[in-house]
């Protein structure tokens, strides 16, 4: 008896870990994120002693493929002011690659690494399928993601 509950347990837990991450791929390509950075928006605010710009009002990045929307974007310039270092896009963010979709409260992008982690109610769609998560990291260079939190898929079934 003792033996069936301790495989019954170790089944439940690694069931849970499972639950709790879970690898997509994102986007139909690996973005090249050595590719210039165009931002557009309604207004735009530099810091130049802090090497901060913040940009407000229909914000649209587009990197190669990957294209990111939110109302405000802070970017953050490297000391030397010479290259952008991250991108903190705020008040609910979209990350479009290819035909994925992304939205969440919150899309942090540090250039150097090629990652995105999007929190906060984290909702993406492929296609007719949907997955939800507590976060979410994109490594855009790979074209994979991996969903944490609680994370939950739909599937639709394919006519």
């Amino acid at each position: 008896m003792r033996h069936v509950l301790a495989v019954c347990g170790a089944l439940f837990l690694a069931s849970a870990a499972q639950a709790q991450t879970t690898s997509v791929a994102f986007g139909n390509m690996q973005q090249d994120t050595s590719l210039p950075v165009e931002v557009t928006s309604q207004e735009l605010s530099v810091d130049q002693e802090t090497g901060i710009a913040i940009f407000t009002g229909d914000v649209v990045i587009v990197q190669g493929e990957m294209r990111l929307a939110a109302p405000r974007v802070m970017v953050v310039y490297s000391e030397d002011q010479r290259r952008i270092q991250r991108l903190e896009a705020t008040g609910g963010a979209t990350l479009v690659s290819g035909e994925d979709a992304a939205e969440a409260e919150r899309a942090d992008y540090d250039i150097d690494t090629g990652l995105v982690v999007m929190t906060n109610d984290v909702l993406v769609t492929r296609g007719l399928n949907v997955m939800t998560s507590d976060y979410m990291t994109v490594d855009l260079t790979t074209g994979s993601a991996q969903m944490h939190g609680r994370v939950k898929t739909i599937l639709q079934p394919q006519e």
